[in-house]
C-alpha cells in the first residue's frame, strides 16, 4: 500500500495524489469519539462505498479536565489503527488519506499520539485544524448538494463546526468545544447549561448568516434523525436529505430527554455507545436551531470524509451533476445497451415540453435506470426497480424526487401499483407527481419495447402530442420496428394521456 494523502495546499508537506492511479481510495479519520476508515471506490462525482468501518474509541473523553487524550481510547483507536492499516495494505489502495481533527488537535499529548501511530502502523495523521474541519465538511456537503446554500453544522465527540456555504464553497466558517464529549465532563446541569448557551451563542455571532438550509452533518445528528423518523413514522428510512420539519425536530429533541436509551437502541438499532452521546447532542441542537432559526433543516449523510474525496476531484468533475453521474455509471455497469439511456432521453422530451430543468433531469435519470435491473425476475423486476432507486446510496436528490423515479421505473415494467409496503412511501409524493411519473414510466415502456433498447433506433423515431392525439412517427429504418406489441404500448400511454393515438410511418 502506498500511505500518502493530501488535503490541499492548505497544509504543508502533505503531496498531490497521483489521479492517474486512482481506484480506491481510502480515508482514515480520527475523531474525537470515533475513528473510521472508508474506503472509495475510485474517484467519482457520486462517491461509492467499497468499505466502510467504525470504532467508537472515545479519544477525546475527559480532555475537558486533564488536557490530554483517553488512555483507554489511546490504546482503543491505536488497536483500531493497526486493524485499519492492515486491511487498506490488503485491499491494495492507490492512496490513503488520513486525517485527526479536534480531540488530536487539542490535546497535549497530540502529537505523542501521531508519533506512535506513525512508528508502529506506517500511517502519518495530518491534523486538521478547525476551520479546516469546517471546510472539509462544506465540501462533503457541496459533493451531495452542488448548488447547496445556507449553514453547514458539523458535530463530532469534542467539537461542532458551523460554516456558511454559497455559490459553490465555503464563504467562512468558525469551530467550537460544543460537542457531546465536552458536555460530559460537566456534573452540575445549570453550569452546562450557562455553558452551552454562552458558547453557542459566539458560535453564532462567529457565522451570522441566515440558514434557508441547514445541513446537519455528523453521527450524533444522523442517530438524532433516525430518532424523529421512528417517532413519526416516517416510512422511507434514508438519512440522507431526509428533511424533518423544524418544529417537528424540536419536537423530538424534547422527547429524546425523556426517553430510555435501551428503548431508543431497540427502536433504531443505533448501538448503545452511540446513543450515550444522543441526549447531549440533542441539547446542543435545540440550542443552536434556537439561535439560528433555519428556513428548512437537511441531514446530510456526507461528511468530513466526503469532502477529502471532493477536493481530490478536479473542477470539471466538481462541475458535474451527481445524480446523472450516479445513474450513468449504473448504467455502463448493468444495462443490456449502455448509451441508450441517452437516446432514451431525448426521445422522451417532447412529451414534457413544459419541464423545467429540476423535471428534465428527472427524466434523464429514469431513461439512464430504465434498464438496470433487467437481470430481476420478471415477476419481481417492478418491484426490485421501485425499492432500488427508493433505497439508492446516490446524491443529488431529495425524497420525494426518489419515490417519483421509483414510481417511473415501476411503471416502464407493469401498469400496477407498487407493493402495499411500497405504497407507504406515496405519502412522500403529491399525487400529481405521482401521475406523472407514471406517464413517464410508460412512456419509457413504450421507447423500449419500440427500440429492444438498442441504440439506433428512436434516433429515427418521433413521439408527441398533436391536438387530441398521442402521435408515433416512424420514419426510414425505424420503420420496421412497428408491430402489435408497440401499438399496445402505445395505447396504454395515449390511454393515461386521455386521447388517441395513432401511428405515422414516414418515408426517410
Amino acid at each position: 500500500m502506498t500511505r500518502r494523502g493530501t488535503l490541499d495546499r492548505a497544509i504543508p508537506g502533505v503531496p498531490e495524489l497521483d489521479k492517474a492511479r486512482l481506484e480506491r481510495i481510502g480515508v482514515i479519520d480520527v475523531g474525537s469519539n470515533s475513528v473510521r476508515l472508508v474506503v472509495f471506490d475510485g474517484m467519482a462525482r457520486s462517491p461509492a462505498y467499497f468499505y466502510n468501518e467504525k470504532v467508537l474509541c472515545g479519544l477525546g473523553a475527559g480532555m475537558s479536565e486533564t488536557g490530554r487524550l483517553s488512555p483507554a481510547g489511546w490504546e482503543s483507536a491505536l488497536r483500531a489503527l493497526h486493524r485499519f492499516a492492515a486491511l487498506a495494505e490488503r485491499m491494495n489502495l492507490s492512496g490513503m488519506i488520513a486525517v485527526a481533527t479536534a480531540a488530536v488537535r487539542e490535546a497535549e499529548d497530540g502529537p505523542a499520539f501521531c508519533d506512535q501511530v506513525r512508528r508502529e502502523t506506517g500511517v502519518t495523521l495530518h491534523i486538521a485544524s478547525g476551520s479546516e474541519e469546517a471546510r472539509l465538511s462544506t465540501q462533503g456537503v457541496l459533493l451531495g448538494w452542488p448548488d447547496a446554500e445556507g449553514l453547514v453544522c458539523d458535530i463530532g465527540g469534542a467539537s461542532v463546526e458551523l460554516a456558511h456555504v454559497s455559490g459553490g464553497r465555503m464563504v467562512h466558517g468558525a469551530t467550537s468545544p460544543l460537542g457531546p464529549l465536552k458536555l460530559a465532563d460537566f456534573t452540575d446541569a445549570e453550569k452546562r447549561e450557562k455553558y452551552l448557551r454562552k458558547t453557542a451563542k459566539a458560535l453564532r455571532k462567529a457565522v451570522p448568516e441566515a440558514a434557508p438550509r441547514l445541513y446537519l452533518v455528523g453521527g450524533s445528528w444522523r442517530a438524532i434523525a433516525r430518532l424523529d423518523m421512528e417517532r413519526v413514522d416516517y416510512p422511507l428510512k434514508v438519512l440522507h436529505a431526509y428533511e424533518p420539519p423544524v418544529d417537528q425536530l424540536r419536537e423530538t429533541l424534547d422527547w429524546i430527554q425523556t426517553q430510555e436509551q435501551s428503548r431508543m437502541s431497540d427502536m433504531t438499532g443505533t448501538s448503545a455507545a452511540r446513543l450515550s452521546l444522543v441526549p447531549l447532542a440533542s441539547l446542543v441542537l435545540r440550542e443552536l436551531l434556537r439561535r439560528i432559526e433555519p428556513g428548512r433543516v437537511v441531514i446530510s449523510a456526507y461528511g468530513l470524509r466526503e469532502g477529502l474525496l471532493y477536493r481530490q476531484m478536479p473542477a470539471e468533475m466538481r462541475g458535474l451533476d451527481p445524480l446523472i453521474e450516479a445513474c450513468r455509471h449504473q448504467e455502463l455497469l448493468s444495462a443490456r445497451a449502455p448509451g441508450f439511456g441517452d437516446a432514451l432521453h431525448e426521445w422522451l422530451l417532447p412529451l414534457f415540453p413544459e419541464a423545467g430543468a429540476a423535471e428534465r433531469r428527472l427524466i434523464h435519470a429514469a431513461a439512464l435506470l430504465h434498464d438496470v435491473n433487467w437481470r430481476a425476475h420478471p415477476d419481481y423486476r417492478a418491484e426490485v426497480s421501485y425499492e432500488s432507486v427508493a433505497r439508492a446510496n446516490m446524491a443529488g436528490i431529495d425524497h420525494p424526487e426518489r419515490i417519483f423515479l421509483g414510481l417511473a421505473l415501476l411503471n416502464r415494467y407493469k401498469t400496477v401499483g407498487p407493493s402495499d409496503e411500497a405504497s407507504r412511501y406515496a405519502a412522500l409524493l403529491p399525487k400529481e407527481r405521482a401521475a406523472e411519473a407514471v406517464i413517464l414510466g410508460r412512456a419509457m415502456r413504450l421507447g423500449a419495447m419500440l427500440s429492444g433498447s438498442s441504440v439506433g433506433v428512436l434516433e429515427h423515431a418521433r413521439i408527441e402530442r398533436e391536438n387530441d392525439a398521442l402521435v408515433l412517427a416512424l420514419r426510414g429504418p425505424a420503420r420496421e420496428f412497428g408491430g402489435e406489441a408497440v401499438e399496445r404500448r402505445l395505447h396504454s400511454l395515449a390511454s393515461r394521456l386521455q386521447c388517441e393515438a395513432r401511428i405515422d410511418l414516414l418515408d426517410a
